[in-house]
């Protein structure tokens, strides 16, 4: 049973609908599906779930119209591939002519009555998948068992297989023959080993099992007098010791440097001396503001090598051959088929995946496209391989560009008005700069006006402490309480080592309240997506202390992998998750963006398979490092050849 089937066009405009059942109306779903699958060109797939609703969709690019069909995903419904392929081309057909001769205002003044239609393509789609065969077991006689004799299933004990005999003979007939043509003189010694090979067929299956065991083991004794050596005379002694550095010490407890006592306290992080240009990097820049990312482009380059040519005489082609090669590839006002677009899809998802996009984004990702421009009719003098680069990288942009955009600085004022300090949280697995990127943003924060408290919530790898107090002692440095109106604009809060970092997180936060600090970073230990044990500590800190921001920090170094870690954080941090509805990561980071050069593809990766924007994107070693995307910077990087 079908809920509803609706046809719309492009622009919104709903020519049709049809009512399965009573109950509310199609509009939210579409709504979602038009938000979520054709805004943001997703359409490589042609089925999307809302709620307790399962809708399929087909694109008519020809005439701008889009039909949706919605059922409750409960149900298996096996006709509606097909009946929505038939109502596509009944409408389609029923209604060209006027479609063609007016065009958006046939669509506006039409009337479209197409419930009798529909209602015989249901009845028609509903029975052909009722009228199936079952399956009918065969009969003795129709298999192949029946036609073997009961000789031929008889074996002899000692007797082998025609066919292994055969192949055997084969085999040494073959090798003999190779060893003919490379030393004709070892022929009496093949001579042997055939009569040898022949006398072991006659002999039985046990009696040659006997004989090889025999050989086996004559051949290892052998060996083992050979290699045979003398014993040594002190053995070595058993175990390892463990190596004692000169300067070390085996206490864990005098390796702790961390302090609990000192939270808060403007000398437990004394102000550090050292070169300020050397942590700042660009000294011409703006403070507090986010600079874009910035690509440069080869265009300007390519265009240079041209004009420096341009006394090389053009290689013509007597006639009409010059015209007819300029116009070679060339569409003319005809629609685009799937087998136009195939070769040059398949070049531009190679042309992806070589630019670090996961391979299962760039398959979905160029079916999308073909999706969006199979049936459009091009314009004179425009290539199909053009048309299909266009329509790739508006759909990049799009992708990249968030449906929510992420402002930190107004949520943290929003949230000063309330009189609560506003927390992010970072995650993410190992190595990935979660710590190095929690100061470059800790650091744009001051710059904007904002106090920071910094909640050092990584209790397990060793020198994370240490790490975020030499940070705290820097940015203390270069924004001294003095510049401040004596106020401590950025404060450490740690418990050492080995502690809970759920409850260490609420301490900080119930501190930061209590003392009247801007924002709390919340610094997390590096998990791998696989440990169930971490990913459920981490779903606990999140659950527990409900933090504004989640911010998943992950490095543009990787390819396929970057959609196996964000979809495993979403789904741990979901199961583990007590709440009804769980709270999943709201944004990225994106780190290490100065050593890829322009295989820039985990960005399109990271976003395309959670929605959600990259909000930071790291690019330095300094603490003025930090940029904010700029899709069409990423997608020109991408698109470059």
């Amino acid at each position: 049973m079908l809920d509803f089937f609706t046809i719309f066009s492009k622009g919104g405009l709903v020519l049709w609908c049809f009512q399965g059942v009573r109950g509310p109306a199609a509009t939210a779903p579409v709504n979602a599906l038009i938000r979520s699958v054709l805004l943001q060109e997703r359409g490589g797939n042609n089925s999307f779930t809302h709620e307790a609703l399962t809708l399929k969709y087909k694109l008519d690019n020809q005439f701008e119209l889009v039909f949706v069909v919605g059922f409750q995903k409960i149900l298996t419904l096996t006709y509606v591939d097909k009946l929505i392929d038939d109502v596509h081309k009944e409408f389609r057909d029923k209604y060209r002519n006027e479609f063609q001769q007016k065009g958006a205002l046939g669509l506006l003044n039409g009337t479209f009555d197409f419930k009798d239609d529909f209602m015989r393509l249901l009845r028609d789609a509903e029975e052909s998948s009722k009228v199936r065969a079952p399956m009918v077991m065969k009969t003795f006689e129709q298999s192949l068992k029946s036609q073997k004799t009961v000789k031929c299933m008889i074996e002899t004990r000692g007797e082998k297989p025609k066919e292994k005999v055969k192949n055997k003979k084969n085999k040494g007939s073959k090798k003999d023959g190779t060893e003919a043509v490379a030393a004709p003189s070892k022929a009496s010694a093949g001579d042997k080993q055939l009569s040898a090979a022949g006398d072991k067929e006659e002999l039985t299956k046990d009696e040659i099992l006997q004989k090889n065991r025999e050989e086996f083991f004559r051949r290892h004794m052998k060996a083992g007098e050979k290699s045979r050596s003398p014993k040594p005379d002190a053995q070595k002694e058993k175990g390892k010791k463990p190596r004692v550095w000169d300067l070390g010490n085996s206490n864990a407890k005098v390796l702790d440097y961390s302090n609990s006592a000192t939270n808060g306290s403007a000398e437990a992080c004394p102000v550090e001396e050292f070169d300020p240009d050397m942590a700042l990097g660009d000294k011409n820049r703006e403070p507090g503001r986010l600079y874009d990312l910035e690509y440069e482009s080869d265009d300007e380059a390519e265009e240079e090598k041209v004009v420096q040519n341009p006394s090389k005489p053009s290689v013509k082609k007597g006639g009409l051959g010059g015209m007819f090669g300029m116009l070679k590839g060339l569409v003319g006002s005809k629609s685009l088929t799937r087998g136009d677009m195939d070769p040059v899809l398949e070049k531009m998802k190679d042309h992806l995946i070589a630019k670090n996009v996961a391979a299962e984004i760039a398959v979905q990702l160029c079916e999308s496209v073909a999706k969006k421009l199979e049936g459009k009719v091009m314009g004179t003098f425009t290539t199909v391989t053009s048309t299909v680069k266009q329509a790739l990288q508006e759909a990049l942009v799009q992708i990249l560009q968030p449906q929510r955009r992420v402002d930190v600085l107004r949520d943290v004022m929003d949230a000063q008005r309330h009189r609560r300090p506003y927390v992010i949280t970072f995650c993410g697995v190992n190595g990935v700069g979660k710590s190095t990127n929690l100061a470059k943003i800790s650091f744009w924060l001051i710059e904007n006006g904002f106090s920071v408290l910094i909640a050092a919530c990584d209790t397990f790898r060793a020198g994370a402490v240490e790490q975020l107090r030499t940070h705290t002692r820097r940015l203390n440095a270069l924004h001294p309480p003095e510049s401040h109106g004596g106020r401590t604009m950025v404060q450490l809060y740690e418990k050492g080592y080995g502690k809970d970092a759920a409850g260490i997180a609420m301490e900080a936060i119930s501190y930061a309240r209590n003392q009247g600090f801007d924002v709390v970073l919340v610094d997390t230990a590096g998990r791998m997506q696989d440990n169930a044990p971490l990913m459920t500590a981490l779903a606990k800190l999140i659950a527990v202390n409900a933090p504004d921001l989640v911010l998943f920090v992950g490095e543009a170094l990787v390819g396929n992998e970057a959609v196996d870690q964000l979809v495993k954080f979403n789904k741990a941090l979901a199961d583990h998750s007590m709440a009804q509805t769980p709270r999943l990561i709201d944004g990225i980071v994106l780190t290490k963006f100065d050593t890829i050069d322009d295989k820039v593809g985990a960005a399109i990766s990271m976003t395309y398979i959670t929605s959600k924007p990259i909000v930071f994107v790291g690019t330095g070693q300094t603490y003025c490092d930090l940029r904010s995307l700029n899709a069409k910077a990423v997608v020109a990087a991408l698109m470059k050849a």
